[in-house]
């Protein structure tokens, strides 16, 4: 679905103007409650300087952790405003609460290029629950709506869905725009051949988007522990190996799928296994015909790295979500290591690729090559459920382009 951007509106349509932006600052924080990892902040910078740059009052709703409804002081977004503030490079005021008479005022208050905070949605349990009159209170504070919290446009909350009813207009932010460029392009009109890779630890977690995966590409390529349910069904031993008893037939099913839409299907051909789950295991690499009894796979093999580069040789869009094994133990973390450098291999000859949020993205940036991919997707669960063809309910709700 084509929605309207920020990119169509002038200073002439935002100069003065308060303009309610949902973002996604849902970061890690340390031991010391200090943030770890600012990637989400940095991200809406874009849109948050196109705003103040077009004489806009920029009052910015987030989510922070599962506070369930209540009032959690950890999970405020106090740190957040320090740090936006440090990158932005001005000052930036925030709210005790996201609503009521102290929000109102603090956001009428506004000047023009300045930046307003609202505390912690989530404080609010009407938040998750797309109350009709929370989400008015919410947009009451603004005129103009821009979502650019891509990872949060899965959920149909106050402040991605309802308050869209009381804002007008109500448009993508220039990350969300990004976003459904991408992954939209990915799976609607992609340059081919096009193929996923899909890991992680079980077949139940990505059903929706293998299924769907298995019409659109033309290759795919499966790694992590959801192997060993596939190898189970196909009547192979997998020893101690992660599986899910209860998924064998939709393994076959899939196979199946791939079988009947000619659509190439890759498993790993040798496995990194493990005497343990540790990572100071004994291990060692074995084909898949030859797990050994009481032994647990926790990687692929080179064998199996080496196919899947020649898989990948000719692809022109290249979509992986999930890891290959456990990488974050560095005995086996070699699949997944490869894998981000095969992809970085292909960016650099023009492939497109696209990091579908989660485990993948950390994967990349462990290894040092995230700059050198197409496009790192900030949401894991809407990622995901955009490849599966879902309508993401923050994204409907978003103006059509005209």
């Amino acid at each position: 679905m084509a929605k309207r951007s920020i990119t169509s509106l002038s200073s002439t349509d935002l100069s003065g103007k308060s303009v309610l932006v949902r973002v996604d600052f849902n970061v890690p924080l340390d031991d010391n409650g200090a943030i770890s990892d600012d990637t989400r902040i940095r991200a809406a910078l874009p849109t948050i300087r196109d705003l103040l740059g077009k004489g806009a009052k920029v009052i910015l709703a987030a989510h922070f952790g599962r506070p369930k409804g209540q009032v959690v002081d950890g999970l405020r977004l106090t740190p957040v405003a320090d740090r936006l503030g440090q990158l932005l490079g001005q000052p930036v005021t925030k709210t005790d609460r996201c609503i009521g008479p102290e929000a109102a005022a603090q956001a009428a208050a506004l000047q023009p290029g300045q930046v307003l905070l609202l505390e912690n949605v989530r404080f609010f349990e009407e938040e998750e629950k797309n109350d009709p009159a929370f989400a008015q209170q919410l947009a009451s504070l603004a005129q103009v709506y821009v979502n650019d919290a891509f990872g949060a446009a899965h959920r149909a909350h106050a402040s991605t869905a309802g308050v869209t009813t009381h804002l007008s207009p109500c448009v993508s932010g220039l990350l969300m725009e990004k976003e459904l460029q991408y992954l939209q392009g990915a799976v609607e009109q992609p340059q081919r051949p096009l193929a996923a890779i899909v890991g992680g630890s079980k077949v139940s977690s990505k059903i929706g988007v293998l299924a769907s995966l298995m019409e659109k590409c033309d290759k795919v390529l499966i790694g992590g522990g959801m192997i060993f349910t596939f190898y189970k069904a196909r009547g192979l031993a997998v020893g101690k190996s992660l599986v899910e008893d209860d998924k064998l037939e939709l393994a076959r099913e899939l196979e199946a799928t791939a079988r009947t839409r000619g659509v190439e299907l890759l498993l790993p051909t040798d496995v990194v296994v493990a005497d343990r789950f540790a990572a100071d295991a004994a291990s060692r690499t074995v084909s898949v015909n030859a797990i050994p009894e009481g032994w647990m796979g926790l990687d692929i093999g080179p064998d199996s790295v080496a196919a899947f580069k020649k898989a990948l040789a000719e692809c022109r869009t290249v979509v992986w979500n999930g890891p290959m094994g456990v990488f974050e133990f560095d005995a086996f973390a070699m699949g997944t290591n490869s894998i981000a450098m095969l992809l970085a291999e292909r960016s650099s000859v023009g492939a497109t690729t696209i990091i579908g949020g989660g485990d993948s993205v950390a994967a990349v940036e462990k290894a040092g090559v995230a700059s050198k991919m197409s496009h790192i997707s900030t949401g894991g669960g809407a990622s995901l459920e955009l490849l599966e063809g879902k309508v993401l309910p923050g994204v409907a709700a978003l103006d059509d382009m005209v």
